[in-house]
């Protein structure tokens, strides 16, 4: 498998630093209100990697963070009347049921910042005893840039444009405008814990870097998230890591691509902001899982109701395949093994065809581009009265391949009222008599409850509209 990593511009060969094991970390929300479209793009991406690598026969470890003290959290706590640890706890519950909706799995380790104040305290003093950071007289601690001499390797910006776009807001006590804060002393209000530079609490990117080193070690094989965290959250955490374990931070950054909404960036500030609860409750969850990988993860993808609608449609041609896989099997036609044959070679092309897609830098467009061809398939074998080893094969194969992408995952087995299976049997009845006026009227009659039936090579099907 090839990846492209942000670090060097260019797809690299995927090797694990254990052969069969990966690390990954991936940057999570930050929980002072219920996630957006945006965040839902790196889990779902992310999820599916994680998936992919496992379908290959790895083992994977992967950590996703909880940012759970933060200006924006402490800002919501005051908004609110409450404390920073109810809007938290609140959140992280919320994301739940958002992750759960989209068919995320959890991952192995979900640490919190606060839950790790005693490893960044220890990583500062590192960093200070090393010469890489300085306590500032208010006791803010702060990261010197100029001791790493790599500083923007991620980003590939020269320093130069760097220091150009720096500042020292009102307050900070900074020697370079380039240095950032590892440790916030504590403001009236605010919460804190002690630390030998006084009360205060972790900058935004050092619990990263000390999550990533107690869960994973010093050097991890894939960090990822999403491509607006680059620069500075990224850079910085590199900056801080590498400079505190003398070791390699990442071997990988995979960074995924911007969501536009109507074809404008979102933003807050132009109304186009959407959370991911806002959308399931109108078109539901899996339709914003399928979005978010129905392109290449690096490629900006565009949210619209026309698009949303237009994954729905999509996503519905994959259950009816599935629910026929399911009516067929029960009315399957005997085995024929030359013919199986044949069959099992054309379904295997189209695993190949999804693998080489994934292989390709996790080109989960065309890997969804072999799905539907195998549906296609799918599709003409069942028409063909395909026998029962055909459809085990087949449904074999179509579980596995949406089941590394996340998909169809809500299928529900409808049930008829006995009166309705009366009918049903009736007009079959009426059919093989070559009463088709009957047939008709009860076809129409049953539509008209929101009951639609089809006629196929296997038998009659229906599905409630």
């Amino acid at each position: 498998m090839k990846v492209y990593s942000t670090l060097s511009r260019k797809k690299e060969e995927l090797e694990p630093i254990i052969p069969g094991e990966y690390k990954i970390y991936a940057c999570g929300p930050t929980v002072y209100n219920y996630i957006h479209i945006g965040n839902a793009r790196p889990l779902c991406v992310f999820d599916v990697l994680r998936r992919y690598l496992e379908y290959r026969g790895n083992k994977v470890t992967f950590v996703q963070n909880f940012t759970d003290v933060d200006d924006k959290i402490i800002k919501k706590a005051n908004e609110e009347g409450t404390d920073y640890l109810t809007v938290a706890k609140k959140y992280i519950e919320e994301y739940w049921i958002d992750a759960k909706g989209m068919n995320i799995r959890a991952a192995d380790i979900h640490p919190k910042a606060t839950e790790n104040i005693d490893q960044i305290i220890d990583m500062i003093s590192n960093l200070i005893e090393k010469g890489h950071a300085y306590p500032a007289e208010n006791g803010d601690v702060y990261f010197s840039t100029k001791t790493f001499n790599e500083y923007g390797k991620l980003s590939h910006q020269p320093l130069e444009d760097l220091e150009a776009g720096a500042r020292i807001s009102i307050g900070e006590l900074k020697k370079d405008p380039m240095d950032f804060a590892l440790w916030k002393s504590a403001k009236p209000g605010e919460p804190y814990w002690e630390s030998p530079w006084g009360n205060g609490r972790p900058g935004w990117h050092i619990e990263c870097s000390a999550m990533n080193l107690r869960y994973l070690g010093a050097t991890i094989d894939i960090h990822c998230g999403g491509q607006d965290l680059i620069f500075p959250h990224h850079e910085n955490e590199i900056a801080q890591s590498e400079c505190c374990n003398d070791a390699p931070f990442a071997n990988y950054w995979m960074h995924n691509g911007y969501i536009n909404v109507d074809n404008v960036k979102m933003s807050k500030s132009l109304g186009n902001f959407f959370t991911v609860r806002d959308v399931a409750e109108k078109y539901g969850y899996e339709p914003i899982r399928y979005l978010m990988i129905s392109s290449h993860y690096r490629s900006p993808i565009n949210y619209s109701v026309d698009i949303i609608e237009q994954c729905k449609s999509a996503l519905q041609r994959l259950y009816t395949c599935r629910d026929a896989l399911d009516f067929a099997a029960d009315k399957a036609a005997v085995s024929d093994d030359v013919k199986d044959f044949e069959l099992k070679k054309k379904l295997d092309a189209h695993r190949t065809q999804f693998i080489e897609a994934m292989d390709d830098d996790l080109n989960t467009a065309d890997a969804l581009a072999a799905v539907y061809d195998l549906v296609r398939d799918i599709n003409i074998i069942l028409a063909d009265n395909a026998s029962q080893n055909i459809i085990e094969y087949a449904t074999e194969e179509f579980d596995e391949l949406t089941s590394v992408l996340g998909l169809v995952y809500n299928r529900k087995k409808e049930e008829l009222d006995i009166d309705v299976e009366k009918l049903i049997e009736e007009r079959n009845q009426a059919r093989k008599n070559k009463d088709f006026a009957l047939a008709d009227k009860i076809r129409d009659d049953l539509k008209a409850q929101g009951i639609i039936l089809e006629d196929t090579p296997q038998g009659v099907k229906w599905h409630k509209e």
